[in-house]
């Protein structure tokens, strides 16, 4: 039976050409003379803890698709990067892997560049989560001081439930609190974050 065209293929063209980038040596495989560079399916199989046999059938666009899990194991085998993992899944299943939360500790010089050039206009930065770990000039005059803080105080819904001063600008707090907390909820769920911020 002879391989799909590349076109009708695209899950098992994508995989090639990722294991074709991999330097065998680098994974303890023997640096014998290869046919085709890269590694074997054979070797990202092993790597990917699946049968050789599921993941020739994969590469041909055979046996149907894959699951997750399997997807998963595949793009820790060949060292894909989020961008990459991402369009692996779209390939295999049609949409996007369900979103892995990772924390952030800052944000790059660049970005902070983006938020000085914002002045006078106060910005920050927040994560799933609403930590702050980014801020300009006027954010320090017009909120707080965030660098006076230590770094598990920066957060939106402590300011929101435990400084009395922003309790006292809302109008009507008890309808922003809601509206807050179910957006907060919203936000930590659609990163991946929920086990994050369980009490």
């Amino acid at each position: 039976m002879s391989e799909p065209l590349a076109h009708e293929n695209l899950l098992g063209v994508y995989l090639k050409d990722r294991r074709s980038k991999l330097d065998p040596a680098t994974f303890g495989f023997p640096p014998e003379r290869r046919r085709t560079p890269g590694l074997r399916r054979e070797e990202v199989a092993q790597r990917a803890n699946i049968s050789a046999t599921w993941y020739t059938w994969l590469e041909q666009g055979r046996g149907g698709a894959p699951s997750a899990d399997v997807l998963d194991r595949i793009a820790r085998a060949l060292m894909l990067t989020d961008v990459e993992r991402e369009h692996l899944f779209l390939l295999g299943l049609g949409r996007t892997p369900e979103a892995r939360y990772q924390r952030s500790e800052g944000v790059t010089p660049r970005l902070q560049r983006v938020l000085d050039a914002l002045e006078p206009r106060p910005a920050v930065v927040r994560t799933a989560t609403w930590d702050i770990v980014a801020w300009n000039r006027a954010a320090t005059v017009m909120l707080t001081d965030y660098g006076s803080l230590p770094p598990r105080e920066r957060n939106v819904l402590r300011f929101m439930f435990l400084d009395p001063r922003v309790r006292a600008a809302q109008h009507d707090w008890a309808s922003v609190a809601r509206f807050v907390v179910g957006a907060f909820r919203v936000d930590a769920m659609r990163a991946g974050a929920a086990a994050e911020v369980q009490p």
